[in-house]
């Protein structure tokens, strides 16, 4: 895996508005990493937007919500996610709740047990991880980007989920479609904080003349496997969101001003 880029590894999704990861689907777990694509929102959030706080309207992303909704088989009130803020906060609830009473909390991982919520992240080049634990049937979604793999949110996340399990838990994971090492040029402060972050070599490029490029999946993975998941049980969904613009949201491209992709994942009765 040292030097490999499996963000250019895509598998055959089609045009659908979603991808799936078969590890989880085997496991029993209903889950998508939501495209930009089928959705009903307008202009640079076209079409399958799920934040108005980067601009677009809120029926447009109501009406996303409700057909993420029938797709995951949950309320569309019931898909759940936080006020995401680049750290390691996790947040696990084995109640059910609703959207209005977590979206103004902050944190980057959430979780849960109700088999009638969506536990979910927004992002738009971070990376978006679904972890569920095939014993207890518990699931979490965490948000991971270059500061959160930095600051910890996938071990924050894990840790949070292994929690529920205390006689054991069966990890699995799906890691979604974000930036790619070939499309993430960092300066050299940044390289050197991911490498120290990383648990094995091998996540930064370096070329003469140029700034290092970082491989997140590589990191997040390595971080995965550190925590004692299997290379069987961490799937990969590859798709680079800056260098594929008809099927993801970039704000690396294209700034605030675009929309946000959903990730969510329903825990297993």
């Amino acid at each position: 895996m040292p030097g490999s880029d499996l963000n250019q590894i895509e598998r055959a999704f089609g045009t659908g508005p979603h991808h799936q990861s078969p590890v989880l689907l085997r496991a029993g777990f209903r889950h998508a990493f939501f495209t930009r694509l089928g959705g009903a929102s307008e202009g640079p959030f076209h079409s399958l937007s799920f934040s108005t706080a980067v601009g677009d309207d809120p029926e447009h992303v109501e009406e996303n919500l409700r057909r993420a909704g029938e797709l995951l088989g949950v309320d569309p009130s019931r898909i759940l996610y936080l006020s995401q803020v680049h750290g390691r906060e996790a947040r696990f609830y084995g109640q059910p709740m609703r959207r209005a009473e977590t979206i103004t909390l902050e944190g980057d991982a959430i979780g849960g047990s109700d088999p009638g919520s969506a536990y979910g992240v927004r992002s738009a080049d971070c990376v978006p991880i679904l972890v569920a634990d095939a014993q207890s049937g518990a699931v979490m979604a965490i948000h991971a980007g270059w500061r959160g793999v930095v600051r910890g949110a996938v071990e924050a996340g894990v840790a949070r989920l292994r929690e529920q399990s205390p006689h054991g838990a069966e990890l699995l994971a799906a890691i979604g479609p974000h930036i790619s090492r070939a499309a993430f040029e960092v300066s050299e402060e940044v390289a050197a904080e991911l490498e120290v972050a990383c648990p094995v070599p091998g996540a930064v490029t370096r070329h003469a003349e140029a700034k290092p490029h970082v491989d997140l999946r590589f990191i997040v993975t390595q971080k995965l496997l550190a925590l004692g998941l299997t290379e069987a049980n961490v799937d990969q969904v590859g798709g680079c969101t800056v260098l594929s613009r008809e099927r993801y949201f970039s704000f690396r491209r294209d700034g605030k001003v675009s929309g946000r992709h959903l990730s969510a994942i329903v825990p297993r009765a």
